[in-house]
């Protein structure tokens, strides 16, 4: 069974930087999709960023890109997302989510229906 431990949430100031840390443990398949989600108060949950595990590539919603970074250290599995340039729009539980299917495509990535594993989630809190 996967695990996801998501770690790195907290309180920064507008403006500031935050890097959010997801772990997967258990059965992960040697090329996963990583994605970010957000959910904020009142909202629903939506897409943030997507990392594949060895092809690399990254897909991001249009309201972080250029703002935030998604990368991964294969040898830990682990999944990174660096904030950068937060607002309090970023305020969110922040959860990751796997996909284990070699075959996940880019497409998909943004849809969270797909993902087959969540993390618990990680408060982050932008305010002054």
């Amino acid at each position: 069974q996967v695990q996801l431990v998501e770690s790195g949430g907290g309180l920064v100031q507008p403006g500031g930087s935050l890097r959010l840390s997801c772990a997967a443990s258990g059965g992960t398949s040697s090329d996963y999709t990583m994605g970010w989600f957000r959910q904020a108060p009142g909202k629903e949950r939506e897409f943030v960023a997507a990392i594949k595990r060895i092809a690399g590539w990254t897909k991001y919603a249009d309201s972080v890109k250029g703002r935030f970074t998604v990368s991964r250290d294969n040898a830990k599995n682990t999944v990174f997302l660096q904030m950068n340039s937060l607002t309090s729009e970023d305020t969110a539980v922040y959860s990751c989510a796997l996909q284990n299917s070699g075959s996940f495509g880019f497409a998909s990535a943004s849809l969270e229906g797909k993902y087959d594993y969540w993390g618990q989630g990680t408060q982050v809190t932008v305010s002054s």
